[in-house]
């Protein structure tokens, strides 16, 4: 699995850190997305999924 995220269509929701915290964080100026694993474990990768269901702004994309 592969994770790229896009921060310019980021809107600082948040829910991508509440999903896989291992995995994603956020600016602390303005809450933007910031991806700190770009290969998450197998172990993570359910919770990765969920993340970018849950991105209102679709900014998290996945390819496996």
């Amino acid at each position: 699995m592969k994770v790229t995220v896009d921060q310019d269509r980021c809107v600082a929701s948040g829910q991508c850190v509440v999903a896989a915290m291992e995995v994603f964080d956020q600016r602390d100026e303005d809450g933007i997305v910031v991806l700190l694993n770009p290969e998450p474990t197998a172990e993570q990768a359910e919770d990765v999924r969920h993340a970018a269901a849950v991105c209102p702004a679709l900014a998290i994309e996945i390819q496996d």
